[in-house]
């Protein structure tokens, strides 16, 4: 079995679980957000005042996607254990009191991060703060979770792959989020009308900390995928592999981080 199949039958037998809800859930708050901004054409700091929340939505549905798909291959009790009851709760409770937030804050065209100007803007950004590392902690915990479950139907390299990237995920996002959220800014100087990265909108003129943020982040994916296509290849024993391709994974994103401290952009575009 692959860690991509799923088993309908017993979702029919079986509440959702926590995790598969706030992707539906946060699925749904992304297109919303989108087709809002097609109405709402405000612009905060030359950016659409939706867009925030609406990549932060999406971001998130995937996040949790990812987790959602990972816990239908565990073990019965695992699955519907304590563990990750609790974090479930206390991910969605971070997760959705900081949508709120956002959105709240993109209704009155105001910034949501980095906005001190007022002393309920400070204690909500530091409240923000504390929420998403409950939840990048909470992915430590479900990867350390999933490696111990060894009733489960992953592979060993699918599990130390999940694992690793979990485990990442959490290291290199407290490292490089933290320091964004300790500093006040992502971005090092960027002229109003500079260039910037299609998509993306990093700075292509400065040293820009949101490429090592977003490498950080999806860790939890690029490495269970590897596994995932190590699987395929038969070599499901291949858990040397995995662990060399973590730390070159941590090195690159750790890299990133120092070419933005250094004020250098990820793709310079003049």
């Amino acid at each position: 079995m692959s860690l991509l199949d799923y088993d309908f039958s017993a979702a029919r037998t079986e509440p959702l679980s926590q995790f598969l809800t706030l992707t539906v859930v946060l699925s749904v708050l992304s297109a919303l957000t989108l087709l809002w901004a097609g109405v709402d054409i405000r612009l905060i700091e030359g950016v659409p005042v939706w867009m925030k929340p609406f990549k932060f939505a999406f971001s998130f549905a995937v996040f949790f996607a990812t987790i959602a798909v990972i816990e239908t291959h565990l073990s019965e009790p695992v699955r519907n254990g304590r563990t990750l009851r609790i974090i479930g709760w206390i991910m969605s409770a971070a997760v959705l009191s900081e949508m709120a937030y956002m959105m709240y804050q993109a209704a009155l065209l105001e910034a949501s991060h980095f906005n001190y100007s007022t002393t309920f803007h400070s204690i909500m950004y530091a409240m923000m703060g504390v929420g998403a590392t409950a939840i990048v902690a909470g992915t430590a915990v479900i990867g350390w979770v999933v490696k111990r479950d060894q009733n489960s139907d992953l592979s060993p390299v699918l599990r130390e792959g999940i694992w690793l990237g979990f485990l990442l995920t959490f290291i290199l996002t407290m490292i490089v989020a933290g320091y964004m959220s300790n500093t006040g800014t992502h971005v090092g100087i960027h002229p109003d009308g500079a260039a910037t990265l299609p998509i993306f909108g990093w700075s292509g003129v400065t040293g820009d900390l949101r490429p090592a943020h977003f490498f950080s982040i999806h860790a939890m994916q690029v490495l269970p995928m590897l596994a995932l296509w190590l699987n395929s290849k038969g070599k499901i024993k291949s858990v040397g592999t995995i662990r060399l391709a973590s730390t070159g994974y941590a090195i690159l994103t750790l890299a990133f981080f120092g070419q933005a401290m250094l004020g250098l952009p990820l793709i310079a575009l003049g």
